[in-house]
């Protein structure tokens, strides 16, 4: 097996930073390199597939990558499995998003630790890390989720998931709900399953029961292309388990926690795919 690893660890201590602790003033934000659930793009062809870098370093083709980054400014986390590296169109995507992760963290940084040193605050390290994951590897079909962190100098990191569906027969992205024919479709299907699961799993939470009729936004219901939607399969061939990650704040508080769940593929379900992908969907008896 081709396993690409780069660790790129600077340690530059300083006092700004030996003094810096949690700063409690504001709350964490969204993780950096999150996107709109389910969001991707076309990978550009003009671009050499694998041929992303870090501080200049080209990467080879093929293979697992995992880069560490650390400096005064920030730490840099970021990989993707030997499945993904091995497809150099989405490699190439993968490395390009890479690549802005890692120049948008380090400006941001740097604006960061400017604006602490002016108005006498220690600065604290920001940091991102992008994790993806096989969730299913298909004849046709790469499916991929990402666990992301982030740390903006805020009173806690944020963490949050992204997906994506690379269709190994014309090397693009898909968003996993491009498989369906509408999102409104989507929620008409599954709508009703998520909602009991999400409050039955909330009421367990906290120990109470879920209000009928609630007004606060942490009691509503929550449409799953508003959520990481995840195809998943058990067989290898098709799919036929579809996966909802809810990050916090987006069903309640941070304290809370993210919400996970899975579903069988159903007829109803299976009703909903787009014609041109009904092959590659299958009912989970």
């Amino acid at each position: 097996m081709i396993r690409r690893f780069i660790r790129i660890v600077v340690l530059l201590f300083s006092p700004a930073l030996l003094l810096g602790g949690c700063d409690l003033s504001s709350g964490g934000g969204n993780p950096d390199d999150s996107q709109t659930p389910g969001s991707a793009d076309t990978p550009d062809p003009s671009n050499t597939p694998g041929s992303g870098n870090i501080n200049g370093e080209e990467t080879p083709i093929g293979g697992a990558r995992e880069v560490i980054e650390e400096n005064d400014n920030f730490r840099f986390e970021y990989s993707y499995p030997k499945a993904a590296g091995d497809l150099p169109g989405l490699a190439a995507w993968l490395d390009r998003r890479l690549d802005r992760q890692r120049q948008s963290l380090a400006g941001e940084s740097a604006r960061g630790r400017a604006q602490a040193r002016d108005n006498g605050f220690p600065f604290n390290k920001y940091s991102s890390g992008t994790s993806w994951e096989v969730i299913a590897d298909l004849p046709r079909w790469l499916s991929l989720s990402a666990a992301l962190d982030s740390y903006r100098g805020g009173a806690h990191p944020n963490y949050g998931f992204d997906t994506i569906v690379w269709d190994k027969q014309n090397d693009r992205t898909l968003e996993p709900i491009a498989f369906f024919t509408s999102p409104e479709a989507l929620d008409e299907a599954l709508g009703e399953r998520l909602c009991g699961a999400l409050n039955a799993e909330r009421e367990e939470r906290r120990g109470t029961p879920i209000e009928e009729g609630s007004t606060d936004s942490f009691d509503a219901c929550i449409k799953p292309d508003e959520t990481n939607l995840l195809l998943a399969s058990t067989n290898g061939r098709t799919f036929d388990r579809i996966g909802i990650q809810i990050a916090p704040y987006l069903a309640g508080p941070y304290a809370e926690g993210s919400y996970e769940f899975t579903f069988d593929m159903d007829e109803d379900l299976l009703a909903i795919v787009r014609p041109a992908y009904r092959e590659d969907f299958t009912v989970r008896n």
